[in-house]
C-alpha cells in the first residue's frame, strides 16, 4: 500500500481526523495543540489524530496529499479544511461547529 492510499485508509476511517504533531493527549507544537483545543471546543468526542512525528512517510506524504505544505491538517468528512490559523478562523466564525454538527 501507498503512503498516499494510505493517508486516504486513514481519512476515510473516521468523521474527523487531524494530523499533528504528537497526539492529542501531548501536542508537539503550539498549532496542533491550538486545533486539539478548538476541536475540543466544539464538544469533537472521536478524534482520530494521526502523530506525523512517529512517521516520517505519513509526514511527507500528506503535504503532498492536500497540496498543503504545513501540519497540522485537519479532515472532516473525508474533506481537507486546513491548519491551525484556517481552523481558528472557522470556528471564531462558527463554519466549523456547522461542519462538525455541533452547537457550541
Amino acid at each position: 500500500m501507498s503512503v498516499q492510499e494510505k493517508i486516504k485508509q486513514q481519512i476515510s476511517s473516521a468523521p474527523v481526523v487531524l494530523y499533528m504533531k504528537g497526539t492529542a493527549q501531548f501536542p508537539q507544537c503550539g498549532f496542533s495543540a491550538n486545533v486539539v483545543k478548538t476541536l475540543n471546543a466544539c464538544g469533537v468526542e472521536n478524534l482520530v489524530t494521526v502523530d506525523v512525528l512517529a512517521d516520517p512517510e505519513i509526514r511527507q506524504g500528506i503535504k503532498e496529499f492536500a497540496n498543503w505544505p504545513t501540519i497540522p491538517q485537519l479532515y472532516i468528512n473525508g474533506e481537507f479544511v486546513g491548519g491551525s490559523d484556517i481552523v481558528t478562523e472557522m470556528y471564531q466564525s462558527g463554519e466549523l461547529q456547522a461542519m462538525l454538527g455541533t452547537k457550541h
